[in-house]
């Protein structure tokens, strides 16, 4: 069934099938309520499923002002409050892992978090990034003055679409603004506020979200547990579905 909620002027699309339990999908950045299909028809053994289509994503419509994580996390409070949901289990892939990451650290009555593959560490960034951003900014600078404001925009956008990440190129200007926030918004401090039973599920050929972000995660969520899939990447749930599907079904069956 698809339903809609309008959320700090947003119209967020979500879909809901199932019964019992509820249990909330959250996608990854660039993906929407389609990504997690495959996930969805196990969860709904289990209850009744929730998938988000986050706003810029799927069928709902980008924001109007550049959302953070704190925002993205105001559409999951709201949801839960809209269907009133009671002890939910999140689970999250990438991007949707730091709404579960910020939701749960806020609100003990989560039953289960699954973090899949979750964003939410912020990488420790070598020189050579920094010379690079502060090359960049340098360079923007010199083609507004040289070239004016039209044809600077021009060729930045051309060399943004070479050199930034395929997320970076696809997305509109606004949803560029909102991931270069996302991406720089570190929750480490969050991890240990976190009362749920947690699960992560990984690929430990990850290069998006790196094995390592998992152990860390691990390591400071009181309790949590580690399931690592080998020759398996950012999509782990698509790589191993058999493997990942037996871990799930374990896990919320426990």
């Amino acid at each position: 069934m698809d339903k809609y909620i309008t959320v700090n002027g947003c119209r967020v699309h979500y879909t809901v099938n199932g019964e019992g339990r509820p249990i909330v999908l959250m996608h990854g950045w660039g993906c929407c309520t389609s990504t997690l299909a495959s996930i969805e028809k196990i969860a709904v053994e289990y209850g009744k499923v929730y998938n988000i289509d986050f706003p810029g994503h799927g069928l709902s419509p980008e924001p109007a002002e550049v959302w953070g994580i704190e925002e993205y996390t105001g559409v999951l409070e709201a949801l839960v409050k809209e269907e009133g949901i009671v002890r939910p289990v999140l689970l999250g892939h990438s991007f949707g892992g730091r709404v579960g990451i910020l939701y749960s650290s806020r609100h003990s009555d989560v039953d289960k978090l699954v973090l899949v593959d979750a964003a939410g560490i912020k990488p420790k960034r070598p020189l050579s990034y920094y010379y690079r951003v502060y090359s960049f900014k340098l360079y923007k600078r010199l083609l507004y003055m040289t070239l004016g404001r039209q044809a600077a925009e021009t060729r930045l956008e051309a060399y943004r679409s070479r050199r930034g990440s395929s997320d970076y190129a696809k997305a509109s200007p606004m949803m560029r603004a909102i991931l270069s926030k996302v991406v720089n918004e570190d929750l480490r401090h969050c991890l240990g506020d976190i009362k749920a039973s947690t699960l992560l599920i990984w690929g430990e050929n990850d290069t998006a979200t790196p094995i390592s972000d998992a152990k860390y995660m691990e390591s400071h969520i009181p309790g949590a547990g580690l399931v690592s899939f080998p020759a398996c990447g950012h999509y782990s749930f698509l790589d191993n579905p058999y493997q990942f599907a037996a871990v799930l079904r374990s896990f919320l069956a426990s």
